[in-house]
């Protein structure tokens, strides 16, 4: 992987966006040659260069991609089946836009039968790319070769993931397990390397690309400090534990969490330019979204009230920004006396609680547009951790570890959090998403924002972790 902007990003869907950027590209002037190359008084059109028309058509397309997931490092897992249906989607929403953008800028467009047989090869070449790219992805030969220093629980966890086959194990290759002195061991004793020879020796052996560090006690000895250093000087990657699940799943591990390493770590940053640049984009933004949404938000108000009357907008405390309290509002998706006890329970799967019109908007997210006021106000932001209720923040500060530390930043409508981990009704399920929050936290960037609200449009569409 690579870092760009503080995020990490797997290098191949680097190069795969690259590569259908080019292909989208080349696809234009293989479909305006084919429809031109013979008519003589178009031959000059042949001969320019298509810049701005190459720029927006491949920018168009490659912005539907990702919005649908086709660059979702996780969401590979669906498969080839899957890949090819949203592939599909992705050049009908792809020919839609376009044909929007001929329509306010016609000087762009090139003829019905340039745009349909630049449609033709783009998807001839993207989907021949998309199928030796999963085909070739997997091979044993484009693997970083890891060594994992330690043979306790905290090393067990790398063979546990990489062994689930998930996303976030792509791209590894364990050569083994080199135990230290002193450990029991709780990985597979045939994973465990039998050499006694100093480190860099085993390193070139092997030739290991990158070395884990799994070893919780490293005073007195613990870790072979001068073998390291020489390693790291033949080339040899050495990554800390939570770095390496940091990187590889996009969260932080909170069972290989230590106050040292997030005081020590690169990240937890926040400055005024950033402040400032995320604000002035919060308020374009949000904006921009209210002038869109007003005709749902509009049909939403008269659903709810022709159902279950007022109120139709629901107000309920929610904790921001340095534990300050504010008033969310939403639409309101439960019955009126949906908490007549007066205790506060998070919505469960099917809650009985949920009327029909609740249902469906709680479903596309529409029960969220009424933030859009609290972004503008300033309690929340576009991106940001998901705001909770003060009786379960003091609930789950209560058992999960540096749980505060999500109240650094503001809340957001949407979020790491909210695009990679399910709804968040049980302690479970809190943590989960915690150790997303405390990614975005750390590594929180304008770039970042910008890749969460493209997600968040296939988290919409697929309706994941809605109750």
């Amino acid at each position: 992987m690579i870092r760009f902007f503080r995020h990490y990003l797997p290098l191949n869907v680097v190069l795969l966006v690259l590569i259908e950027f080019a292909l989208f590209t080349g696809a234009l002037h293989v479909g305006t040659w084919l429809r031109f190359h013979q008519a003589g008084e178009d031959a000059a059109l042949v001969r320019l260069p298509l810049t701005a028309q190459s720029v927006a058509f491949s920018g168009v397309m490659v912005t539907v991609m990702m919005a649908l997931g086709l660059y979702d490092y996780w969401g590979w897992e669906e498969g080839i089946r899957g890949m090819t249906l949203r592939l599909g989607a992705s050049f009908v929403v792809g020919f839609i836009a376009m044909s929007l953008i001929f329509y306010v800028a016609p000087q762009l467009f090139l003829g019905r039968g340039a745009f349909a047989l630049s449609f033709l090869a783009a998807m001839i070449g993207v989907t021949g790319t998309r199928i030796l790219f999963f085909r070739w992805s997997d091979l044993d030969i484009l693997k970083r070769r890891v060594l994992v220093l330690g043979t306790g629980s905290r090393a067990a966890k790398i063979g546990l993931l990489l062994k689930s086959g998930s996303a976030a194990a792509r791209g590894l290759s364990i050569v083994g397990y080199l135990p230290l002195k002193g450990v029991h061991h709780y990985v597979d004793a045939g994973q465990i390397l039998p050499d006694k020879a100093p480190l860099p020796a085993i390193v070139e052996k092997y030739k290991i690309d990158e070395i884990i560090l799994s070893v919780r006690e490293r005073r007195g000895g613990g870790l072979p400090m001068q073998e390291l250093l020489d390693c790291k000087l033949l080339g040899v990657e050495i990554v800390e534990l939570s770095t390496f699940f940091e990187r590889q799943t996009g969260r932080l591990q909170l069972e290989s969490l230590s106050a040292a390493w997030m005081v020590l770590s690169e990240g937890f940053r926040s400055g005024l330019a950033r402040e400032i640049v995320k604000r002035t984009f919060d308020l374009c933004a949000a904006l921009a979204l209210l002038v869109v949404a007003l005709p749902i938000m509009a049909l939403t108000a008269l659903a709810i009230a022709l159902e279950s009357g007022a109120p139709i907008l629901y107000r309920q405390e929610r904790v921001g920004q340095d534990g300050h309290v504010f008033d969310v509002l939403k639409f309101r998706s439960m019955r009126v006396d949906a908490e007549r006890d007066g205790k506060p329970r998070w919505a469960a799967q099917g809650d009985a609680r949920i009327t029909r019109v609740g249902r469906l908007i709680r479903k596309a997210r529409i029960d969220e547009l009424p933030q859009i006021f609290n972004v503008l106000r300033g309690d929340m932001s576009l991106v940001g951790p998901r705001p909770e209720r003060p009786f379960f923040v003091q609930a789950l500060a209560r058992e999960i570890p540096y749980y505060g530390c999500r109240h650094a930043l503001k809340p957001g409508i949407t979020g790491w959090a909210q695009i990679r981990a399910d709804y968040g009704a049980s302690v479970e399920e809190s943590l989960e998403k915690l150790q997303y929050d405390l990614y975005y936290v750390k590594n929180h960037s304008f770039f970042l924002d910008l890749m969460i609200l493209f997600q968040t449009a296939q988290v919409v569409l697929s309706g994941k972790g809605a109750r």
